[in-house]
């Protein structure tokens, strides 16, 4: 692991751990259930996160009962399937097309807000690629609330949409499981990219 001690962070190592160095995608999880208001208080975290133009497109529904995991199901990869049994709840995350009509209350300073969302395609794009951000704040969140994060990309998003969002207004983005990790939750940690890999200064 690299460290760097002459120029050390802000935040406290046990966090750095805890956020990002220690934590990993869960694969298994306990019957420990997730409470309410631990949701509410990843909710209240992640929400302080930016977007572009403070569009905060992500809608989540939340399946914690068996009716409508049982919906669910189906509609993940194969491999997606028990990790998902055994978690205690699911979110799905959408990103909200329609999410300029909440924009004259976000940015009061700009009532020119929504025009500059007019075209559905242009709207589509910013919601999609906002409410994606706004998952990744989500893991992170999760993590600080000391639970575990399991995020699928292995799903039907089209079957997801059809099901859960009905009304063609919202676009899941992300499938997540959430709970304490359980027996073998872990694989080997992968490798990473090293700095002079990734970062160029001009």
């Amino acid at each position: 692991m690299t460290t760097f001690d002459t120029v050390p962070l802000e935040l406290e190592p046990r966090a750095q751990d805890l956020l990002f160095r220690e934590a990993r995608t869960a694969n298994s999880f306990t019957g420990e259930p997730v409470t309410d208001g631990q949701l509410r208080a990843i909710y209240d975290l992640l929400r302080w996160a930016p977007t572009s133009a403070n569009t905060q497109p992500l809608r989540i529904v939340a399946i914690r009962g068996e009716d409508a995991k049982a919906r669910l199901m189906p509609l993940l990869d194969e491999r997606n399937r028990a990790k998902t049994e055994s978690a205690p709840i699911t979110l799905l995350l959408a990103a909200d097309r329609e999410f300029d009509e909440h924009l004259p209350r976000l940015m009061p300073y700009a009532p020119e807000a929504r025009a500059m969302f007019a075209d559905p395609r242009l709207r589509a794009t910013a919601a999609d690629y906002n409410a994606t951000l706004q998952a990744g704040y989500t893991i992170l969140a999760v993590r600080a609330a000391g639970l575990a994060a399991g995020p699928m990309l292995g799903f039907d998003h089209a079957g997801v949409d059809a099901e859960f969002f009905p009304d063609g207004r919202h676009h899941a983005v992300l499938v997540m499981n959430v709970g304490k990790p359980g027996p073998g939750a872990w694989y080997d940690r992968l490798p990473r990219l090293e700095y002079d890999e990734v970062v160029s200064v001009l």
